[in-house]
C-alpha cells in the first residue's frame, strides 16, 4: 500500500480568471458615452443629475455581466459589490464638491473685498456703504465661547458620574435624558431658553429682556452638553480597567485616580470632540433667531441687547437679496468648521498616548 506523503503530492486547482485592469476604464467609458449621447438625443434641457443615474445604472450592468459570465459568481458578486460602494461615495462625494465650489465661487471676491472683516450691516440700504460681517463674527465668538464655559464642565463631568460612579436608576435615568437631549430639534431649545431667561432677568435685574447673547448661549448649552457627554463617555469608558485597578493597588484614591490616569489617558480624545461639539453648534441658527435675535451694530455685552451671529446673518442677508454677502458669509462659517475640525485632528494626534 503506498503512502501519498503531503510533500509530494500535488493540488492542482484551475487558476481563477480575472478581468484585466484595464476593463473598469472602459467600463466607465462605455457609461460615459451612454450618459452623453441621452443626453444629446433628449430634446428637453440637459438633466445632469438623470444622466450621472444611468451612468452608474450602465456601468453597474457591464460590471455584472462581465464579471458573472468571465470571473464566475462568487467574484463577479464581489465585482458588483466593489462598483456599488464606489458609486455610493461617488454620489455622496459629488454635492459636498459642488456645494464648496459653490461657496468659494460665490462668496469669495466678497469675503476678500476691503472692509468686510470689521464693517457691519449698518446703512447696507445706502448703495455707497461697506458692509461687512465684522459684528457677526465678534457675536459668533462671544456666543460659542460662553456656551463652550458652560456646556464642557457639565458633559464632562456629568460623563465621569455615568462611567466612574452612576449606578442604580438614577444613572439609567440620566442616560435616558441624555439620550433625548441628543435628538431633540434646535428650534425647541431655542424655545427653551425663551421661556427661561426672561424670568431669570426678572429676578436678578428686575427686567425681562426677551432677546440677548446669554440667552442664546443657553440655547446652544442644551444642544451642546449631550454630544460632550456621549463623546467623553466613550473615551472614558475605552481607559483600560487595569490602569484604574494599578493605582488603586498604589494607594491612589479613587477621585485622584480619576483625575491623574482615567481623564489623563482620555485626554486627546476629549478635547477633539469638544472641539467637534463647538463645531456642530456654532452653525445653528433656528434658536439664534428666536433668543439672540439680529442687530446692525456691534454689542459686546452678552446681558443686553440683541447679539448678530454668522449663521442668522447669513440668513438675513440672503433674505434681503445680498446674495453675494450671503455666500460670503457661508464661507468663513465652513473655513471656520473646517479650522475647528483640522484643531480636533492635531490635538487627538498630539496628545494621544504613546504605546511602547
Amino acid at each position: 500500500m503506498s503512502v501519498i506523503s503531503p510533500t509530494n503530492a500535488r493540488i492542482t486547482a484551475k487558476p481563477q480568471r480575472s478581468l484585466p485592469l484595464w476593463f473598469t476604464g472602459i467600463s466607465l467609458a462605455v457609461a460615459l458615452l451612454v450618459g452623453a449621447l441621452w443626453q444629446i438625443v433628449l430634446p428637453e434641457e440637459p438633466n445632469w443629475i438623470a444622466a450621472g443615474f444611468i451612468v452608474i445604472v450602465v456601468h453597474l450592468l457591464i460590471s455584472a455581466v462581465a464579471g458573472y459570465s468571465y470571473e464566475g459568481r462568487r467574484y463577479g458578486a464581489n465585482r458588483v459589490a466593489t462598483s456599488v460602494i464606489v458609486a455610493a461615495f461617488v454620489m455622496a462625494v459629488i454635492p459636498l464638491i459642488s456645494l464648496l465650489i459653490t461657496v468659494i465661487t460665490e462668496g469669495w471676491s466678497r469675503m476678500t473685498a476691503g472692509g468686510y472683516f470689521t464693517a457691519t450691516t449698518f446703512g447696507s440700504s445706502s448703495a455707497e456703504a461697506i458692509t461687512g460681517a465684522g459684528h457677526a463674527i465678534v457675536g459668533t465668538l462671544l456666543i460659542t465661547g460662553v456656551t463652550a464655559l458652560i456646556a464642557i464642565p457639565f458633559g464632562v463631568l456629568t460623563a465621569v458620574y455615568l462611567v466612574e460612579y452612576g449606578r442604580g436608576p438614577f444613572a439609567r435615568l440620566i442616560t435616558f435624558l441624555v439620550d433625548v437631549m441628543t435628538g431633540i430639534p434646535s428650534i425647541v431649545a431655542g424655545l427653551f431658553a425663551a421661556a427661561m431667561i426672561p424670568m431669570i432677568n426678572l429676578l436678578l435685574f428686575g427686567q425681562t429682556q426677551f432677546k440677548n447673547g446669554f440667552m442664546g448661549s443657553v440655547a446652544l448649552v442644551v444642544l451642546m452638553t449631550p454630544i460632550v457627554v456621549r463623546n467623553t463617555e466613550e473615551m472614558l469608558r475605552l481607559v483600560p480597567n487595569e490602569l484604574r485597578e494599578a493605582s488603586y493597588a498604589l494607594g491612589v484614591t479613587k477621585a485622584g485616580t480619576i483625575v491623574r490616569i482615567v481623564l489623563r489617558t482620555s485626554l486627546s480624545g476629549i478635547v477633539s470632540g469638544v472641539v467637534i461639539a463647538i463645531a456642530r453648534v456654532i452653525g445653528e441658527s433656528a434658536p439664534l433667531l428666536i433668543t439672540a435675535g439680529t442687530t446692525d451694530v456691534y454689542n459686546m455685552n452678552m446681558f443686553d441687547g440683541q447679539m448678530l451671529t454668522l449663521p442668522v446673518y447669513v440668513y438675513n442677508e440672503y433674505t434681503k437679496g445680498n446674495h453675494a454677502t450671503a455666500w460670503a458669509g457661508a464661507l468663513l462659517l465652513i473655513l471656520i468648521v473646517l479650522l475647528l475640525n483640522l484643531f480636533a485632528r492635531w490635538i487627538a494626534k498630539r496628545f494621544a498616548p504613546q504605546g511602547e
